[in-house]
C-alpha cells in the first residue's frame, strides 16, 4: 500500500490562492472520478472544503443530488481531521454521519462544507458543519470518524 504522501496532493492551489488542493493522485478512484476538483483553506478553528458543481453531479429537478452533498460531507470529515486535527486522516473510516437537509444546492456555483472538530481522542473525531452556497444553507451535518494506526 502506498504511503498516505505518495497518494494525496494538498499543494498550494494556483487557480484559488490562499486555497489548497484536496486530490488523490489517482484520479480514477472516487473523489476525483466522482467529485472533480475539490479545494480546501483553514479558516480560524474552522476547515472549508470546495467542490464545483458540474452537469453530472445535478438530478431531475436540475438542483445537486443527494448523493452528492452527501458525499461532500463525508470528504469533508477527513478534510477537517487533515487540516484541523492530528493530521492522520488516511488510514481512517466514517463510522456515523447524521445530515438535515435544508435546501437545495444550485449547479451554478461552489458547494462547500465548512466543518468543526468538537473532540477528538486518540480513536476518534466527532465533527459537525454545515454545507452551503454563499449564504444559503444547504445541509447541516455531523459525523463520528474512527482512526486507525497505520501498520
Amino acid at each position: 500500500m502506498a504511503k498516505k504522501d505518495e497518494v494525496f496532493d494538498h499543494s498550494p492551489c494556483p487557480d484559488n490562492p490562499g486555497w489548497h488542493r484536496w486530490d488523490l493522485k489517482d484520479e480514477t478512484i472516487f473523489n476525483g472520478a466522482v467529485m472533480g476538483k475539490l479545494i480546501t483553506r483553514k479558516e480560524g478553528d474552522f476547515c472549508r472544503l470546495r467542490m464545483f458543481p458540474e452537469r453530472r453531479h445535478l438530478n431531475l429537478q436540475e438542483v445537486i443530488h443527494g448523493a452528492v452533498t452527501q458525499s461532500l460531507i463525508d470528504i469533508s470529515l477527513f478534510t477537517a481531521m487533515h487540516t484541523l486535527g492530528s493530521g492522520n486522516a488516511g488510514p481512517s473510516v466514517t463510522l456515523e454521519i447524521s445530515t438535515q437537509f435544508v435546501g437545495a444546492g444550485k449547479g451554478d456555483r461552489p458547494l462547500d462544507a465548512v466543518t468543526e472538530i468538537m473532540r477528538e481522542t486518540g480513536k476518534l473525531a466527532f465533527i459537525r458543519g454545515t454545507v452551503v452556497q454563499e449564504d444559503e444553507t444547504v445541509a447541516a451535518f455531523s459525523g463520528i470518524v474512527r482512526k486507525f494506526t497505520p501498520r
